[in-house]
């Protein structure tokens, strides 16, 4: 027998988890389709989706506003005055353990070491400068002394190369050596790279002979350049930010690193050589900090690339620069100031951009802008009827009204059966469907269940011709009524192109004029400050609709939430007027008779409770036999379905 085989279990990093869930689509399009109901531009809406994030995802924004807390932090914790603060306590702890090692000793070299030690200067750094030639009798006091040196040598290298400060926590003469060399190494290299000389070569000897001192494993003399480059010049702009005494204080205390001014000349040197090389980066500004912990000078240029990459991330997540894109943010960055979390929401919100993207929700206009695709409509429209079906489905406990077909032909296709429908059966399904039930749980026995009925989809016999007339004047956006109108026109365009496709539907939009739009115009058209409410030019139009299919049902459905304020003339001009004039009730009250003439009764759902708007809409009824809705925004898109179910049975 062999062992089994063992596995371990890790994160995986080869491209998108394949054990993720999917993206569901569903939620962002809804968010997309309402902006754009409501006047938003594709783009926009896309734009406004990344900002506000997902039920399960953090937008743009929230990613922002937490990156803006973590440079706040960092700002507001810390304090760059840290190792002048190591200094001063180690000297004074120094001088104090001195003086003590000098009191019991009577001579006069005694009295005159602790009149050097009186004489002092009151600066840190002048007074380190001013020891540095003292014999010390204190072994404590010799031990801070070097400790002193060695610490400023350890930050300052630390402020250029990342985590030298622990590499040299406890460095031997021959370490400052080699770092010494390793310096002037780089410096040669820099140099000669700045000259337009090839450095391959040179810079693989380099690397080969210094490497360990660069844990970021540069390939070529650029990477190694941009790594040192961003380092140093985050440690000039904290530099900076030191007030004028911290940063004279600092200039002559480098001089002592490590006891060895060869080592200040070199970071001199460097400083040099990666400014001119790299001249975009950030060399002058500074940064206030406000808090008390104190940070040394390696920590202190860490804080300050913190800040740089923070600012950069801000920017990156804005997406307000010109040719901005997801891929841009850096996740790794993200990820390391935020958690993985952060980066987890920035890749899914990068998935969603390019799924909504590759499934075809976005077409290109012959203008260059963005819009919604046939396919994108469909999901919106399925969306809103799927809420009509629910709210006629809670009316006084009535049944779906929505049938599979009334007693007509049958189509071939069948559906479980739901309660309340009165089809006939499906049988060869139904059974089928008993039998597999019966089998997959090992019965031998087959018993029918109400889960395994399929009844027989039939269509109807007869077709409808259907005007939806939409009142977009201004008061429908300024009332809050624009997108439950959009969505209305959604689902019925739904209902009919997917369940009564012999039906035909025509979208009519008035304002001070009225026009015929298809679907994408109503679910794109923006809300335009334009006073008139033409009914009498809408009516115009759907009349034309019902003459164009003699042999169908007429169906003419209104919405609007005022009274007409405007008719259109003979020559086809708008004439508008408030309040209205008796010559515009007069056209449009005779085009509701031509209508009547053409069998169409007109039902008018009323979105205002204005009392002249309700008389209108009252003598239309009782002239066309129709009738008067008057619903609220959530169930409009209910009515008109509902009435077009019953309108189109004739």
């Amino acid at each position: 027998m062999t062992a089994p085989d063992r596995y371990s279990y890790g994160p995986y990093h080869d491209g998108p988890d394949p054990l993720a869930p999917p993206l569901d689509l569903r939620e962002a399009l809804d968010q997309i389709g309402r902006d754009v109901m409501e006047g938003s531009s594709p783009r926009a809406a896309l734009a406004e989706l990344l900002r506000r994030g997902t039920r399960d995802t953090r937008g743009l924004d929230e990613l922002t506003r937490q990156v803006r807390q973590r440079r706040s932090e960092i700002s507001g914790q810390h304090q760059l005055d840290g190792t002048l603060h190591q200094v001063r306590e180690l000297l004074e702890e120094a001088v104090e353990a001195e003086r003590g090692a000098l009191f019991p000793d009577p001579s006069d070299d005694a009295r005159f070491a602790e009149a050097q030690l009186d004489a002092l200067p009151a600066s840190t750094a002048a007074a380190v400068n001013e020891l540095a030639g003292y014999h010390w009798r204190s072994e404590t006091g010799r031990q801070n002394y070097q400790e002193i040196r060695d610490l400023v040598g350890r930050e300052l290298l630390d402020s250029r190369f990342q985590g030298m400060k622990q590499v040299l926590q406890n460095a031997t003469p021959e370490d400052i050596e080699r770092v010494g060399q390793m310096m002037s190494d780089l410096n040669d290299l820099l140099a000669a790279h700045a000259r337009g000389e090839h450095t391959e070569q040179r810079f693989a000897d380099f690397m080969a002979e210094h490497g360990a001192f660069f844990p970021e494993n540069p390939s070529n003399t650029d990477e190694l350049i941009d790594a040192l480059a961003t380092r140093t010049a985050a440690a000039r702009r904290m530099i900076n930010s030191m007030s004028a005494e911290q940063r004279a204080e600092l200039a002559d205390l480098i001089g002592q690193a490590f006891g060895d001014p060869r080592i200040a000349q070199q970071i001199a040197a460097l400083d040099a050589n990666l400014q001119a090389l790299r001249p975009g980066e950030d060399w002058t500004s500074g940064q206030r900090f406000r808090g008390q912990n104190p940070l040394g000078l390696g920590d202190g240029a860490q804080a300050m690339q913190d800040l740089a990459e923070l600012d950069a991330l801000a920017e990156q997540l804005s997406q307000s620069y010109p040719g901005a894109r997801l891929e841009d943010i850096d996740l790794e960055a993200l990820a390391r100031h935020l958690g993985d979390s952060a980066g987890v929401d920035a890749t899914r919100l990068t998935e969603l951009e390019r799924e909504l993207r590759r499934q075809g929700i976005f077409e290109r206009a012959q203008d260059g802008s963005l819009r919604l695709t046939p396919k994108a409509l469909r999901r919106l429209g399925e969306t809103a009827l799927r809420a009509v079906f629910g709210r006629l489905r809670s009316r006084r406990g009535e049944r779906d009204t929505v049938l599979a077909g009334a007693a007509g032909e049958p189509t071939g296709a069948a559906r479980l059966w739901q309660f309340g429908d009165t089809e006939p059966w499906d049988v060869p399904r139904t059974v089928r469907n008993a039998v597999l039930r019966s089998a997959s749980t090992g019965s031998r026995r087959v018993r029918l269940d109400v889960s395994d009925v399929e009844i027989m989809e039939t269509e109807q016999r007869s077709r409808a011709a259907v005007a939806l007339c939409v009142d977009t004047s201004w008061s429908m956006v300024q009332e809050g009524r624009w997108v439950p109108m959009k969505r209305t026109a959604l689902a019925l365009h739904q209902l009919i192109g997917t369940r009564f496709r012999s039906d035909a539907l025509s979208v009519i939009t008035f304002g001070r004029h009225a026009m015929t739009v298809d679907i994408g115009e109503l679910t794109a058209l923006e809300g335009v400050w334009e006073q008139g409410t033409n009914l009498h030019h809408a009516l115009l139009l759907a009349a034309r609709h019902l003459r164009r299919h003699p042999d169908a049902v007429p169906v003419v459905l209104v919405v609007t939430d005022g009274e007409p304020t405007a008719h259109l003339e003979p020559d086809g001009t708008a004439y508008f007027n408030w309040p209205p004039e008796p010559r515009t009730l007069a056209v449009t009250m005779a085009q509701v008779d031509a209508l009547t003439t053409l069998g169409a009764t007109v039902t008018v759902y009323m979105l205002g409770d204005d009392p002249e708007l309700r008389a209108f809409v009252d003598l239309v009824a009782r002239r066309s036999g129709g009738r008067v809705v008057a619903p609220d925004l959530d169930g409009l898109g209910a009515a008109v379905v509902s009435d077009y179910l019953h309108g189109r049975r004739g």
